[in-house]
C-alpha cells in the first residue's frame, strides 16, 4: 500500500520536493496539543523517510528536512503574532517576519537531524538514525541561543483526561525527550517489515501497560493542604494601566476571600498569577497589608515585579505571610529572549528594551516558607525546559507555576503551555499547581493528572487539596543524559548498522 507514495516521493526533486517535505511538515503539527491529531504522523513521518531516501546526499537531505521544519513550526508557533499585535504599533513590520524568522530557525535543528540520518543505510538504520538525531536536536535546542524546546513531539500524548494519564507516564523515567524517541519511531513502522510492525506493536503495547501499572499505585496520602489558585483575567492591554491599577488589585483580593471562604477551616494558600500585581509589592507596605487582611494572614505567593540592588527589574514570586511579610522570593531565570530582555550574543545590539530588559535569577530553587511544604517556583516561560526546573540539592514537595498567557489571546499557545507544564510533574514526581491570568489555570497530581480547571477567559477561583509528592523519578535523579544517551545510542546503532552492510 505504502509503495507507490513512496517512490512518488522518493523520486520529487527540486522545488517540489521541498513544497511536498513543508506540506508534511504542516501535516504533523495537527498532532501537537491541543488538536492531538495524532494518527497524522503515520503519513507525515513515512512521508519525510521518503524524501530523505530520495535525497543524492546528505545536504539535499537537510535542505528538505529543513522544509519540513518550516512547515511544522510555522503552524505550531503561529500564536507569537498575538503577543505582537499588543504592541502593532511599534512593531507592525515584526507580524509577518516573526513566526516564520523563528521557524525557520527552529527548522535547522530537524534539518540537521535528517542530514545526518541520511548517512544511514534505508530501512531500520535510518529510521533509529533519524530518531536519535531527532532526540539530540530537540536537546541542543533547548540550550543553544537560550534555548526554546517548545512543541517536542513526545508532548503529542498529552491527551487530556485517562487516555493521556496513561501514555505520558514513561516521562518519569525517560522524560518528553524519551517520548518523543518512541513516537517517532512508532510512527515510521508502517514503511518497515513485518517484523518491525509487529515489533512497533510490542513496543506500544508496553507503553500502556507501563502507564496502567504505574496509575495504579497506591498514591500517597494528601497533605491536608488547600490551595486557592486566583485567574484575575485582567486583559494585557489594562495589566499595566494605572488608572486600572486599584481596581484590578480589589479584584485579587476579592477573588481571594472568596477562595478562602471556599477551602474552609483546613490550612490554604492563595497564588496569584505571573505579575498579578499592578505595582511594587517589595516597596508598598500598604498592600502588602491589604493581602494579609484580605487572606487572614494565609501565605499568598504573588507574582509581581521588583528591582534589585542594582535598579535592574526581576519578574518575581513573592511569599506574603502574617503581618504582611516578604517569606521568600523567586526571580525568575530563565529569561524570554527579545520578550524580557536583548540576548548579549547579538552581533549588534537592538533597541527594543531601554536597559536591556530584565535581569535574571540565579537558577532553579526551593523556597521554605512558614506553614507551607517547601515548593519550587516556575514563571511562565521556564516550564517548558525539563530537567531544568528543580533544585537537585534540596528537592521542593510541589511545583507553583504562576503565568501570563495574555499575551498570546484564545489560541493554542496557553494550550501548549499547560501540555508543557503538565509533563513537567510525571518527570519529577510532583505535583504541579499552575495560576494563570487569563487562564489556563489548573492543578496536576505527581503523575500529571488532571485534578481541576478554569478555562480560557474564566475570572475566579480554583480550590484543589494539594497532592503529595512521589519518590523521586528516574529523570529526576539522572536528568537529561538519559534521553541524551537513549538518542547517542539510537543514532550511533542507525549509523553503525550501515556500515557494517556496505562492509559486507
Amino acid at each position: 500500500m505504502l509503495s507507490r507514495p513512496h517512490s512518488h516521493l522518493a523520486a520529487l526533486r527540486g522545488l517540489r520536493a521541498d513544497l511536498a517535505a513543508l506540506s508534511l511538515g504542516a501535516l504533523a503539527a495537527a498532532a501537537l496539543p491541543p488538536v492531538h491529531a495524532i494518527p497524522v504522523l503515520l503519513v507525515s513521518v513515512p512521508g519525510l523517510l521518503a524524501l530523505l531516501d530520495g535525497a543524492q546526499t546528505p545536504m539535499e537531505a537537510a535542505r528538505r528536512g529543513w522544509w519540513f521544519g518550516l512547515g511544522h513550526h510555522v503552524l505550531g508557533l503561529y500564536w507569537v503574532t498575538e503577543a505582537i499585535l499588543f504592541e502593532a504599533a511599534r512593531f507592525w513590520w515584526l507580524v509577518p517576519l516573526a513566526v516564520p524568522a523563528l521557524a525557520a530557525t527552529l527548522a535547522v535543528f530537524i534539518a540537521a537531524a535528517c542530514g545526518l540520518a541520511r548517512l544511514a543505510r534505508p530501512g531500520w538504520p535510518r529510521v533509529l538514525a533519524l530518531g536519535g538525531a531527532w532526540v539530540l536536536a530537540d536537546l541542543a535546542r533547548q540550550f543553544v541561543l537560550t534555548g526554546f524546546p517548545w512543541n517536542p513531539w513526545g508532548s503529542v500524548w498529552e491527551v487530556p483526561g485517562v487516555i493521556g494519564d496513561v501514555f505520558i507516564q514513561p516521562a518519569a523515567w525517560i522524560s518528553v525527550h524519551g517520548l518523543t524517541l518512541a513516537t517517532l519511531l512508532l510512527a515510521a513502522v508502517p514503511v518497515l517489515g513485518r517484523r518491525w510492525q509487529i515489533g512497533g506493536a510490542t513496543l506500544f503495547a508496553v507503553w500502556i501497560s507501563v502507564g496502567l501499572i504505574r496509575l495504579h499505585e497506591t498514591p500517597p496520602p494528601p497533605t491536608g493542604l488547600n490551595v486557592v489558585l486566583v485567574q484575575g483575567n485582567v486583559a494585557q492591554g489594562q495589566k499595566f494601566d494605572q488608572a486600572l491599577a486599584v481596581r484590578i488589585f480589589a479584584s485579587y483580593l476579592a477573588l481571594s476571600e472568596q477562595g478562602l471562604k471556599q477551602a474552609g477551616n483546613a490550612p490554604a494558600v492563595v497564588i496569584w498569577p505571573e505579575t498579578a500585581f499592578p505595582g511594587l509589592l517589595q516597596t508598598d507596605e500598604r498592600a502588602r497589608q491589604a493581602i494579609e487582611q484580605a487572606t487572614a494572614g494565609v501565605p499568598t505567593l504573588v507574582g509581581t515585579v521588583r528591582f534589585d540592588e542594582r535598579d535592574r527589574p526581576r519578574n518575581s514570586l513573592f511569599a506574603v505571610v502574617d503581618g504582611g511579610m516578604i517569606a521568600g522570593v523567586y526571580d525568575k531565570w530563565h529569561l524570554v529572549p527579545f520578550g524580557e530582555y536583548v540576548p548579549d550574543w547579538l552581533p549588534l545590539p537592538i533597541m527594543l528594551m531601554p536597559g536591556g530588559g530584565f535581569a535574571s535569577g540565579p537558577g532553579p530553587r526551593t523556597l521554605s516558607v512558614p506553614g507551607l511544604p517547601p515548593f519550587g517556583a516556575l514563571i511562565c516561560y521556564e516550564a517548558i525546559f525539563p530537567g531544568q526546573i528543580v533544585d537537585r540539592d534540596d528537592r521542593p514537595a510541589w511545583l507553583v507555576n504562576v503565568t501570563n498567557d495574555a499575551w498570546f489571546g484564545n489560541s493554542t499557545g496557553p494550550r501548549q503551555h499547560l501540555a508543557a507544564a503538565r509533563m513537567r510533574a510525571v518527570e519529577e514526581g510532583l505535583p504541579l499547581l499552575r495560576a494563570a491570568n487569563t487562564g489556563i489555570s489548573a492543578a496536576f497530581d505527581a503523575n500529571g493528572r488532571e485534578i481541576g480547571r478554569l478555562g480560557m477567559q474564566q475570572t475566579g477561583t480554583l480550590v484543589v487539596a494539594l497532592p503529595s509528592p512521589l519518590p523521586e523519578t528516574l529523570f529526576g535523579r539522572l536528568g537529561l543524559w538519559l534521553p541524551g544517551i537513549a538518542g547517542a545510542v539510537a543514532l550511533g546503532t542507525g549509523l553503525v548498522a550501515g556500515r557494517i552492510a556496505a562492509s559486507g
